[in-house]
């Protein structure tokens, strides 16, 4: 009888020894973790800085298919500008890195916020106009330059084409670079 008592309080200490973590185990898997973040935090860093740059181009997007669309629809002149900090009016300057707006006579039909304050937005107008018959007054085609400091690599743009249609740019080389329809690398370096 007493040996069985033995053995049941000893199996009782090898269940309660069992429950808790070492010191040392505990310091284990956190130089485990510390290691695996110190591997992929640059990776995510590199992850978001893509997913603010498209978020952006996408924004810009849908912003000049809006002012296109209501230009056709209205029949009203519609432009995309830079805003005054009133938000009313354009600024009439190429400073595009701060809030834009869709506006036409009857005043702001849409508005994006501004960029992000290290980030560079270029477009070589102060202002895109559309027609009612969707292209653009006096031809200003170009390129929408997205530029994220410090991530050369990861430019975007849009291109905006005289009959008004936007295309956004593309990596069609695979180098990791976007290009513009005639194959440059999108640039803020002007």
């Amino acid at each position: 009888m007493k040996s069985s008592i033995y053995k049941a309080e000893r199996l009782c200490a090898v269940k309660r020894k069992a429950k808790g973590f070492t010191l040392v185990e505990l310091l284990v898997t956190i130089a485990i973790v510390a290691m695996i973040s110190a591997i992929a935090l640059p990776s995510l860093n590199g992850f978001l800085v893509q997913l603010r740059v498209d978020n952006e181009i996408s924004e810009l997007q849908r912003l000049l298919l809006t002012a296109r669309n209501t230009a056709i629809n209205t029949g009203k002149d519609t432009s995309v500008c830079p805003l005054k900090s009133s938000g009313t009016a354009c600024t009439g300057g190429s400073d595009w890195t701060g809030a834009i707006g869709v506006l036409n006579e009857d005043g702001v039909i849409k508005e994006k916020a501004a960029i992000n304050s290290s980030d560079k937005l270029l477009y070589g107008f102060t202002d895109i106009t559309y027609t009612a018959t969707g292209q653009t007054l006096a031809n200003r085609a170009g390129t929408f330059s997205y530029c994220p400091k410090d991530h050369s690599d990861l430019n975007r743009g849009i291109e905006i084409a005289i009959n008004g249609r936007t295309y956004i740019t593309a990596d069609t080389d695979n180098d990791g670079k976007d290009e513009n329809r005639s194959g440059s690398e999108i640039s803020c370096s002007s």
